[in-house]
């Protein structure tokens, strides 16, 4: 597993920056807005509760998402709208998509900013779960996106760094992000927490 970051050089927005991170952090970046795609304009904006249908099958039609239990089973939908509304309600979390012009959602990601003590006071953002759908995947939206993290909402979060995780397994992601400037910085390590074991009596 490998994170991949980003250094981004910027002024800080506002002298209140710091607190804006954690408050409503994301009420400061202008969404829904327009990318740029090979296939035209598409609209990248906040998910909505109707999306969340769409969104499981684009992680269940991502091989390693399905080996790790995103099939988009029906049984499996209210632990999804759970999470869905948690993400929705933590004010650090945005949860977006893409939409053609045809109205389809195409694709997904996951960003949460991230206040910490370390690099002198830093901020960073965390990218999680880009999809695209597989029809998609050639015109150019993962590109467009991701330039639109690193142009648009790190600069305006005053994040200056930009990470991500990336399976060992997904190569093709490896080179996508090498090529828009990541570097594949660190080893990172994950530690799977079985939540249905009994806790031990105190």
């Amino acid at each position: 597993m490998a994170i991949i970051r980003r250094t981004i050089e910027h002024r800080w927005l506002a002298s209140s920056a710091s607190a804006a991170i954690v408050v409503g952090v994301f009420s400061k970046v202008t969404v829904p807005t327009t990318l740029q795609t090979r296939d035209g304009e598409m609209i990248l904006r906040y998910s909505a509760l109707g999306d969340i249908d769409t969104i499981l099958q684009l992680l269940a039609d991502d091989a390693i998402s399905a080996l790790r239990g995103d099939t988009a089973r029906p049984e499996d939908r209210p632990a999804y709208e759970k999470a869905f509304h948690a993400i929705a309600t933590t004010p650090a979390n945005a949860l977006l998509v893409v939409e053609a012009p045809s109205g389809d959602v195409v694709a997904t990601m996951q960003l949460t900013a991230i206040p910490g003590m370390a690099r002198r006071g830093s901020h960073r953002l965390q990218v999680e779960a880009v999809r695209v759908a597989a029809s998609q995947r050639s015109s150019g939206i993962g590109g467009a996106m991701m330039r639109w993290v690193i142009d648009t909402a790190a600069p305006t979060l005053g994040a200056s760094l930009i990470q991500l995780t990336s399976d060992e397994a997904r190569t093709d992601a490896h080179r996508f992000y090498t090529k828009l400037g990541f570097e594949a910085s660190h080893i990172g390590f994950k530690y799977a927490v079985d939540l249905h074991r009994e806790t031990p009596a105190q």
